[in-house]
């Protein structure tokens, strides 16, 4: 686990991952941070990652959350369901859209370099009733 990511996590209420976690180790260093909300992505094959759901519905001060791993499966639509904010994997690649009334968050991959793509993880800012994401590079 990146140090650069354990100190821009630090002080989060909960910890959403978005799947490809790697070892459940990770799983443990995120739970010393906080409390932690993970699913199962493409490279989570192993035994220990068997009891982690492919999809997860959250409500955290009022905004409900979608997590999935590759946004490609999302099989329904956001907004008519009632979710405010679909998080989001696989493709390591940081993004922050609003489409329809939904915020679409991939907050990238803290892990191993992906490609030519940053190194980052993501922040959701929930205050009463309102959301809205960032993205924190992390020198690498």
């Amino acid at each position: 686990m990146r140090p650069q990511a354990v100190e821009a996590l630090r002080g989060s209420d909960r910890i959403l991952h978005a799947g490809d976690i790697g070892a459940p180790e990770i799983l443990e260093a995120l739970n010393q941070i906080a409390p932690v909300t993970a699913i199962r992505g493409n490279v989570d094959t192993a035994p220990w990652a068997s009891t982690l759901p492919l999809t997860e519905i959250l409500e955290i001060n009022g905004i409900s959350i979608y997590m999935l791993h590759d946004l490609a499966q999302l099989d329904l639509k956001p907004q008519t369901a009632g979710f405010r904010v679909v998080v989001y994997g696989h493709s390591h690649k940081p993004n922050i859209e609003e489409k329809n009334g939904a915020l679409y968050f991939n907050p990238g991959s803290a892990g191993p370099r992906r490609f030519s793509l940053p190194v980052s993880v993501g922040r959701l800012l929930i205050d009463e009733g309102n959301v809205r994401a960032e993205l924190i590079e992390l020198k690498t």
